[in-house]
């Protein structure tokens, strides 16, 4: 089963979100809007398939990153979720929730063998 298909988004925290996405768009011209930027591109062996990538700079408080101590979180694209959740189960990966539904896709947390936590996303593409 092909599992990872691409980075769905790079999130990480820091003091200021809005001042942040302020000077990426001013130095280095990132398209920003209120949740960061998203990169568009095209599916490796399916051109005609559009995927994007988002960076999102989330305010140093915030509780979405839990149970991970990181500054960070990254967002991998995978397919077939369901599948994978339990081929994970069964290897012993910890799942920090139950797959969610959104107007996006769905999504599941997971942790690394670090305790990073990871956000796994079947895009609706």
């Amino acid at each position: 089963m092909k599992k990872v298909t691409g980075i769905g988004g790079i999130f990480f925290k820091c003091k200021n979100p809005n001042a942040m996405r302020e000077w990426y768009k001013t130095h280095l011209g990132l398209p920003t809007n209120d949740y960061g930027a998203t990169f568009e591109w095209r599916q490796d062996g399916e051109p005609a398939k559009k995927a994007s990538t988002t960076w999102s700079p989330f305010a140093e408080t915030t509780k979405y990153f839990e149970p991970s101590t990181k500054d960070f979180m990254i967002n991998y694209r995978v397919e077939h979720l369901e599948a994978l959740v339990e081929e994970l189960k069964s290897e012993g990966v910890v799942i920090t929730d139950a797959i969610e539904a959104s107007e996006y896709g769905k999504f599941v947390h997971i942790l690394d063998i670090e305790g990073n936590k990871v956000e796994l996303w079947e895009p609706n593409d």
